[in-house]
Parts: structure tokens; sequence; C-alpha cells
């Protein structure tokens, strides 16, 4: 891929991607990109088009370049890449370090907002609002040495954080385990096995190979009869990246969890914060520390009593019927599951061949179409991987608005978890129409043989939910890239439109349009349907506490006035599980170092955000009508004030637009299957 092809509008070459490109193609971005800056700083009478307008048009060009090279960071990484990727990394940092420091545009902006009339619409005037907040939260009114200072910091925190999730990706891949003996594998399901066979096979071996990767763990940790195996990956898995694995130092994110803390905390303090998670509600909707530590403190003391319930009940059954007489952490998924299928006559494993994978995304975008007026076809395009999908998305006029790429199984050297990102930004300029592309990306199991991938519905939750993201991305009607889509939008709101489409999956209208049996097709029969609806709050108490230990664990260890050391990182998340967790990890144990959100996935201080949003989404969902969760009218109301504005406003302001009124809590707890 060329330099210029890395900045092409439209889709990106893929096939033609080469790493040697990368640190030129972002250098001449940047170099683009100052120019404009340049002519900003000197106009003599700026108007929107040629100030801001001006700016908004190259940082979405470097976006175009960034968006291609950091998409085959996270899904083909290689040694190749990391170098080049990193040295870009940091050109990109400095550059903005700087940029939000240049005194000149600072105050030619300034001026220009000064002097603006009414002239503007509400989109642009959040841009405007945004770039005055983030000259702030640059560092421009710092003075040296604290100005160059800050700029260094930010320098290293983004190194830091790229280098915390290599290391995970590392570690992760590193660790394998080769079992000989099928019978060690009782109780794990055909395809499961089928898929352990296959990895050997991929490595030149005979027997079942094991790994650490989504697919593999969760199939061993919830229905593996071997205690013992359990425990084992659950010890691989939990103390990953950190002086407690096999590996030693090796993989350690230890000492870059502390560099990340300290750094933080400098910066905050530099810009007049008295810690970073204040620093951090500068762009979110909350409005203070206090505010956010009463919210999940109030969660607290509803959902502990219901998470001790069910765990004694949990433990009651573990005793009776497994012979598990004290349940230990590696024993949760495995003991839930078989509860789950004696209480509610559900088998995850007989649910999952009503859930293809194909059926699924057919019939998602077909809910789409229902909801919100736009259909998907299929077509190919030049892609990274062959298992990659393309769709475009078009309206009622027959005209393609927006497209998303696929990728949903997993494999090595592909990041972890599922993530939403922008490929490319909606643009109707006089010079180009470019409309908004996302990658959607997933960690399946991949289809085996002849056999088609099958999904579990925890996971055809997280294919809604990341469509969700996509969804606010691709449907946007906003010009302004910085505030389209996803851009711009609160921390803590951005969630919404995820988990507004997770709910969609529980309705009978959403699962008669995604499940069919995958041999016959035959519609999910209506005892499984009732069973699998009756499930959705089994354990939702021990769901939720540990949502709130990890948003509880973040918050307070951001809101620190100084980094601290492992040692303190580990008393602080220990404290935290005293007060809210009922189930306790060993002391081996080294879950801050895979926390990839916090330290490496930009939610530091924004775990919380996730059950901020869950209100929003739980309330949203709420307009529609019980006996019409598809209502067209809901949802095209919902795409008009949620998903098309974007962050063109706030979100409050979006949501009291959908639903008439400020958010009320009631819902989310009902979701939960609590009450007030």
């Amino acid at each position: 891929m060329t330099i210029a092809a890395l900045a092409k509008p439209g889709l990106p070459e893929f096939s033609l991607f080469d790493p040697n490109q990368v640190l030129p193609a972002v250098q001449q971005a940047l170099k683009d990109f100052q120019a404009v800056v340049a002519a900003c700083c000197s106009m003599i009478d700026p108007d929107y088009a040629n100030l801001l307008g001006a700016l908004e048009a190259t940082d979405e060009r470097l976006g175009r370049t960034w968006s291609t090279i950091s998409h085959m960071h996270n899904v083909c990484d290689s040694e190749a890449l990391r170098e080049p990727y990193a040295a870009a990394q940091e050109l990109i940092t400095r550059f903005h370090a700087d940029l939000l420091q240049n005194q000149a545009l600072f105050q030619a902006i300034r001026s220009y907002a000064e002097a603006v009339d009414e002239s503007l619409d509400a989109a642009q005037r959040r841009v405007l609002e945004h770039w005055l907040r983030d000259f702030r939260l640059g560092g421009v009114a710092l003075e040296e040495p604290a100005r160059s200072r800050f700029k260094a910091i930010s320098e290293q925190l983004a190194r830091l954080a790229t280098e915390f999730e290599e290391t995970l990706l590392d570690a992760t891949d590193a660790w394998s385990l080769l079992i000989d003996d099928e019978l060690k594998l009782s109780g794990v399901p055909e395809h499961a096995r089928e898929m352990f066979r296959e990895q050997a096979r991929g490595q030149g071996q005979s027997g079942y190979l094991l790994d650490l990767r989504g697919p593999s763990y969760q199939a061993i940790m919830t229905y593996a009869d071997a205690r013992e195996l359990r425990q084992t990956l659950y010890r691989a898995y939990g103390t990953r990246a950190s002086d407690q694995s096999e590996h030693g130092a090796r993989f350690d994110n230890g000492p870059r969890i502390e560099s990340l803390l300290r750094l933080k905390a400098e910066a905050a303090g530099l810009l007049g914060f008295a810690n970073s998670a204040e620093q951090s509600l500068a762009t979110k909707m909350a409005p203070d520390v206090a505010t956010v530590v009463q919210f999940l403190a109030d969660l607290v003391q509803r959902a502990k009593p219901s998470a001790e319930a069910e765990l004694a009940d949990l433990q009651r059954f573990s005793s009776a019927k497994l012979g598990i007489g004290v349940l230990m952490p590696w024993d949760i998924a495995y003991a839930s599951e078989k509860l789950k299928l004696e209480r509610f006559a559900l088998d995850d494993e007989a649910l999952r061949v009503y859930f293809p994978l194909e059926r699924v995304l057919q019939g998602m975008l077909a809910l789409c179409a229902q909801l919100f007026g736009v259909r998907a076809r299929s077509r190919p395009v030049d892609a990274w991987h062959a298992d990659v999908r393309y769709f475009d998305l078009i309206n009622a006029r027959d005209e393609v608005i927006a497209g998303c790429f696929f990728d949903l199984y997993a494999r090595k050297s592909k990041r972890g978890g599922a993530w939403m990102d922008v490929c490319r930004q909606r643009v109707m300029s006089a010079d180009l129409k470019q409309v908004p592309v996302a990658y959607l990306n997933c960690n399946f199991a991949p289809a085996l043989g002849s056999e088609p991938a099958l999904l579990t519905h925890e996971e055809v939750l997280t294919l809604f939910h990341e469509f969700g993201h996509g969804l606010h991305h691709m449907l946007t009607e906003v010009n302004q890239p910085s505030v389209s889509g996803i851009e711009g939008v609160e921390w803590d709101a951005v969630e919404l439109p995820s988990q507004f489409m997770e709910n969609f999956c529980w309705t009978e209208a959403g699962l008669a349009l995604i499940s069919g049996h995958v041999s016959t097709g035959a519609p999910l029969p209506a005892s499984m349907l009732t069973q699998l609806k009756q499930t959705r709050h089994f354990h939702a108490g021990l769901f939720l506490v540990r949502q709130l230990e990890f948003a509880l664990f973040d918050f307070q260890l951001h809101a620190r006035e100084s980094g601290g050391s492992m040692a303190e990182v580990l008393s602080l998340l220990s404290t935290i599980r005293a007060q809210v967790a009922v189930i306790q990890p060993p002391e081996w144990h080294r879950f801050p170092h895979g926390f990839g959100h916090i330290f490496g996935g930009g939610y530091g201080a924004g775990y919380y955000s996730y059950l901020w949003a869950e209100v929003l989404s739980a309330d949203a969902f709420a307009a529609f009508p019980t006996h019409a969760p598809l209502d067209p009218a809901v949802g095209n109301r919902f795409r008009n004030e949620v998903l098309a504005v974007g962050g063109s406003r706030p979100a409050l302001v979006s949501f009291r637009a959908f639903r008439g009124r400020d958010p009320e809590p009631a819902a989310l707890l009902e979701s939960y299957g609590m009450r007030q």
C-alpha cells in the first residue's frame, strides 16, 4: 500500500498494506496538517469554513491514514508492524500535544469564538466548544517547563498503553496446553473438542490444544468436568502478563501500570485537577467525582444482597448435586451452567444450534431494516482476512449511506474481546462525498470443516452490542467529523446505542428474526423461548457486583492524588472486593495486569460508563410498547434523536428529545430483575 493509498477516500486496499509505508504515510499526513495549521494561524478575517472547517477536513484525512494502520495493528499484529506503528503513534501524539498548546492557533479560534455570529448550526457550535475545551485540557495555558513536561507525559502515556495491549496479546498467545486424552475433556461439547483438535493440527500436533483466547477459555471454564483443568486455565488466565505467570517477568505489565498511574496523576496535576478521575470527567456527562462514587455506591447497596443470595443458592446446589464442598472462582461458571440447566431445563449447547452465525447476522440486519429503515447488501471487497465480510447500508431511496466490515472469529495476532472502530468518517463536502464505514470485530469460535459457526446467546448479545456502536457511527447525519457518529459523544453516554440494541435479543419478535435451527431452519420452540427469557435475570446480581467491582476499582484508582506501587494497586483492589464482591479470587490472581479497558483501551476512570449508560439504554428501550418491541415509529425516533445527531449536541439533550424527559433508573433495576 503506497503512502497515497493509505490516505485515499473510500475503502482501504488491505491486500496492499505494507508496514514499511506506515511511517512515511503518517509523516506526510502530519506535514499536510501542519501546513493547514500555519494557514489558520495567519488568517486576517477567518470564517468557519477556512478555520474550523479546514482543521476538521485535515484531521479527517489524517484519520483515514491512521485508522487503517491502527486497525491492522489490532487484527493482524506482527513484529514487522510494531516498530513503525509505535514510531508513527509517537509522532501523532506529539503533533496533537503541540497542536493543543499552539498559542497562535488558540488565539485565532478564541478570537473567532468571541466574534462568531448566529450563522453557525448546532454541530458547528459544538465543534467550536470542543476545540476550546480541548485546548484547556491540552495545556494551552501552561508555562514552561510545565508545558514541555505535559507533552512528554502525553507521549509516554500513548506508548505505555500500546505496550500494555501488545504485552497482553503476547502473553495470551504464549500459553497453551496440549491434552492427549479425550477423557480429560469430559463435559466439554463436541464442537469445542473439534476446535481444540483443529488448533493442535494447526501446530503440527495430535491431541487437543487449549489456549487462553475467548472461545477456548470459556469452553473449559463452563463445561469441563475436570476441576483441576478448570483451575489450571483459571490460573493461567488470571496471571497473564504478570509476575505470577509461568513466564515470570517476560510479560509483566506491573511496571507499566505503575508508570501509567504516576504519569496520569502528574498530568492531571499540571492542568489543575485534583486527580485523573476529575480530569476525565471534563469530557463526560457525570458532573463530578462525588456523583460517580454515589452512583456506584447506590448500585452496590441494591445489588450485593441479590448477589449474596445467588451465591449461597449456588453453593447449596453445588454441595448437593456436584460434590463441590466449597466453591472456588474456577467453579463458578461450571456450577452456574449446571444450575441453570436444572432450574430452567435450558442447555446452552442445545440453544446454540438455533443461533447459526449467518442466521443471526442476517436477522440482525433485517431487524435494523425494520427499526431504522435501512437495509444491508453484501458485496466483495478487499479485506485483511478471508473470513471478513462487508455490507453496504442502503436507505429507502436506494442510496448507499454507510458500510461495515465484519471480522467475527478469534485467531492468533488478533486483539481479544469485541470492539467497533471507525474506518471512514462521513464527509459530505463540495470536494468529497464519503459515507461512514465501521469495523466490527469479535472473537467467536470459527466454523470447523463443513459445519457452520454457532453462537451462544451471550455471543449474540455481544454482536448486537458492537453493531449498536456501529449504527451510531454509520447512521449519523452530521457533516462535522469531530462530532459525527460516536465522535464527540460524552464517554459515559457512548454505550447507549450498544446496550440499547442488546435488548432486542430478549424479545420474542427479535428472536424470531435472529434464530433458526442450523439444519432445518425451524424457529426457536416456544418452550425454549420461555426458558431463555426466564434466564435473563439468572445471577444478575453476581454479574452486576462484578461490574461494580471493576468500575469502583478503576475510578478510585484514578481518584488518587498520586500514582502507586503494584502493592498499593492490589491492596486497593482487595479493599474494594471486601466491600463489593461476593467471590474472592486467590491472592496470586492479577486482574489489573489484564485490565486492558483502563490501561490500554481508553476507559481509564471511565469504566463506570457502562453502568451509567445502561441507565440511559434501559430507559430508552422502555419507550417501545410491550406489544410492539420492534415499532418502527419508536425506532425512527431513536435514529433521528440519538443516532443521527451523534456528538453534535450533549447526550442528555438527545435523550430528552427522544424520551421527552430526563433518564430514570427504574428501568435499569428492572432489567436486572430488581425493584427499587
